[in-house]
């Protein structure tokens, strides 16, 4: 996952609150905070194909994917619109 070179790097109270809450080492916690806000600012086609190549890594065929990741679209920080199996599969697919 790319890091995300955004806000989490300049929110030092932020930083010093994980910090302070975990004792993490400050540029430990920046990169948690960093990777934390590149993993919730993926679109939602990007999550539907990390989330098909994890699935498809561990042995999972297509049938028992898609009704997974329709579940999970709904529990994302920003719930996505419900989509089809055909729209995931386009998604993933084209």
């Amino acid at each position: 996952m790319t890091a995300f070179t955004g806000p989490a790097l300049t929110h030092g109270e932020l930083v010093a609150h994980v910090v302070a809450s975990t004792g993490l080492a400050p540029d430990v916690a920046a990169r948690v905070i960093s990777d934390v806000l590149a993993y919730f600012s993926e679109t939602t086609e990007q999550f539907v194909r990390r989330r098909h190549a994890e699935l498809n890594r561990q042995g999972h065929g297509n049938a028992a994917i898609w009704p997974v990741i329709a579940g999970e679209l709904g529990q994302r920080r920003v719930a996505a619109a419900e989509l089809s199996q055909r729209q995931l599969r386009r998604t993933v697919y084209g």
